[in-house]
């Protein structure tokens, strides 16, 4: 008697090597980095010995280190919990002009190498500003740059960290259910104690778990404390970790793996707190439209749009023409006028010096090489985790965050101990080769590439694969002849966004570069640490204007894509303020099933 489609066996479907798939990458990008780390912090030598990690841990270089993460972390997330939660109001609940401009650009700064902002801020302060000579006030000769230090460390992360907390808070503006704001309406409740009263007590989850990401962030940073704190020797666990690993080599593994440990035990507990709290927030509906611009502001418009121009400025715009009033004048520290201003420093960079340009072909070559593998990955990693893992999913897909969740410098440290020796049976070592990079970039950002592609997985209807199998269509037929071509867009979005945060970054190949695989990120900070300032400003402008040319074509893709797969498009569009909104089906929350977040790098 022959069977049917939906008797057959498991393997007849195909769905074991899907299954399998899930399974190594699971292992080898999560599971086998956190064990050897684990291993080699608590059992160095094969040998269990928590005495020695304790001793480390205990060590007063690595107490005062957590003391300045843990004091850094805190600070800067007291001022981007306000200001990232501000924002998102202003563009999420008023009827302010330009929303999708300005929460581009806010965004922007937050996808820009935490490194970049640093040397920004560093050259916009201090007596050798190039802005601050032109416009006549800059201190006086030899004095201490104000940025330098916990004070600088603490006002620029918060800066910097500013959009993270805009992003979940934006996101959970979405899930408030517009009906809340029109029975408040109805009451005769004004827009503000809207606001108040309905709004922000149902965004309490949200403020609690954006406040935790910001402090994870803050807690796994290292380019910033890298430029802002290492000269006057402030150092956090991140700068320490990359001292003693450049000063006593692989013989500090075991050191550094126990200080590693430290910070991704506090991170993980971070954001495995914020995803429950975010999760408890999720109140948005079936069939219930979502909430959208309902406070008319009038004559109060201009001092709103004032105020979101004033945070684009400080985290952008200014930054932006601190690194470019550097890179145009012959030295740092000359003032930028008409006699002054040159491209010397971008020729040179650009077409004269053999490292840098080996560090932007290797830059393009490891971030777009592990965007194409990760892009194409991601679509049998997401029909594997969507059609065929059940309520196995959830337990696959968090495991499946670990290596993104790791602070970059741990995960350096995991990706060292992993391959200093030759691979097992291949007889192959990774270590000191340009794969090690390209291995790390796929196991950090791989989660972030998956999310575009889970969403759009999600809304594929299963109904037409049911219809293609009763035709007797494989399931390979059946992926690349239904389920590609509807994923395309979303994978190719996915790859754009691992790319934009792998390019120009420093917290991963800060460890693990060598002489040849050099990234644009480590050069732009060894440029720093040589006092070649205006080169160091005129390599990130370059790395500015890559990553706003990759958000500006995932920005082009963003109408193929499922709603708020891209962080930026988080605010809504909007309607006349007062006209009936349509009704919009969204999907209720629900625990067991897949929630596709937007992801940045921290």
């Amino acid at each position: 008697m022959k069977r049917s489609a939906h008797a057959r066996s498991f393997l007849e479907r195909g769905g074991f090597g899907l299954l399998a798939l899930v399974a190594l990458a699971i292992a080898v990008f999560d599971v086998l980095p956190a064990a050897r780390l684990l291993a080699s912090a608590l059992a160095p030598g094969g040998v269990f010995d928590a005495a020695k990690a304790l001793t480390v841990l205990s060590g007063r270089s690595a107490l005062r280190a957590a003391q300045a993460t843990l004091e850094t972390a805190f600070l800067s997330s007291l001022l981007a919990v306000p200001l990232g939660t501000l924002m998102a109001l202003v563009l999420g609940v008023t009827d302010m002009r330009g929303r999708r401009i300005a929460s581009f650009l806010f965004v922007l700064s937050v996808m820009i190498s935490p490194q970049v902002i640093a040397l920004a801020f560093l050259h916009l302060a201090g007596p050798a500003s190039p802005i601050l000579h032109t416009l006549g006030l800059a201190p006086e000769a030899g004095s201490t740059n104000p940025m330098l230090g916990r004070g600088g460390i603490v006002l620029v992360m918060g800066l910097h960290h500013a959009p993270l907390v805009y992003v979940v808070m934006s996101a959970g503006l979405k899930r408030i259910p517009l009906a809340i704001v029109e029975a408040a309406r109805i009451d005769g409740a004004p827009s503000l104690r809207i606001v108040t009263d309905h709004v922000l007590p149902l965004l309490r989850p949200h403020l609690m778990g954006a406040a935790l990401l910001a402090f994870v962030a803050g807690i796994g940073n290292f380019g910033i404390p890298a430029l802002l704190g290492a000269p006057v020797n402030y150092l956090t666990l991140p700068v320490l970790i990359y001292r003693r690993l450049s000063s006593f080599g692989t013989g500090a593994l075991g050191d550094v793996a126990t200080l590693g440990l430290l910070v991704a035990a506090i991170a993980i507990a971070c954001v495995v707190a914020s995803q429950m709290l975010m999760r408890r927030g999720d109140v948005l509906l079936e069939e219930d439209a979502p909430l959208m611009p309902f406070w008319a502001l009038r004559r109060a418009r201009l001092g709103a749009e004032g105020f979101v121009v004033l945070v684009i400025a400080a985290t952008l715009v200014l930054p932006m023409l601190s690194l470019l009033a550097s890179a145009l004048v012959p030295s740092y520290g000359m003032p930028l006028t008409f006699a002054t201003i040159t491209l010397d420093n971008f020729v040179e960079v650009l077409a004269r010096q053999d490292v840098t340009m080996r560090a932007f072909v290797n830059s393009l070559l490891y971030a777009g090489g592990a965007a194409c593998l990760l892009a194409g990955l991601s679509i049998p990693l997401a029909y594997g985790l969507v059609r065929l893992m059940g309520p196995a999913r959830i337990p696959a897909a968090a495991l499946l965050e670990i290596a993104y969740v790791l602070p970059g410098i741990v995960l350096a440290i995991a990706c060292i101990l992993l391959f200093l020796k030759p691979l097992p049976l291949v007889g192959i070592a990774l270590y000191a080769t340009p794969w090690i990079i390209v291995f790390a970039y796929l196991a950090r950002f791989l989660s972030v590439a998956l999310k575009p592609v889970l969403a759009g997985m999600a809304q594929v209807d299963i109904a037409q694969e049911e219809a293609a199998a009763l035709d007797g269509a494989q399931m390979m037929r059946r992926i690349v002849d239904i389920i590609l071509p509807s994923l395309l867009p979303a994978a190719v979005a996915g790859g754009l966004m691992a790319f934009l945060l792998a390019f120009g970054e420093l917290t991963v190949s800060a460890l693990l570069w060598s002489a040849g695989t050099e990234t644009i990120g480590v050069v732009l900070y060894n440029l720093e640490e040589a006092g070649l300032a205006s080169q160091a400003s005129a390599v990130a402008i370059a790395i500015v204007a890559v990553v706003t040319l990759a958000m500006l074509a995932l920005d082009a893709l963003g109408r193929y894509l499922p709603s708020a797969t891209l962080p930026w498009h988080c605010v809504a569009d909007g309607m006349p303020l007062g006209a009936e909104p349509g009704r919009t089906r969204s999907r209720a929350h629900n625990p067991g099933q897949l929630d596709p977040k937007p992801a940045l790098g921290i």
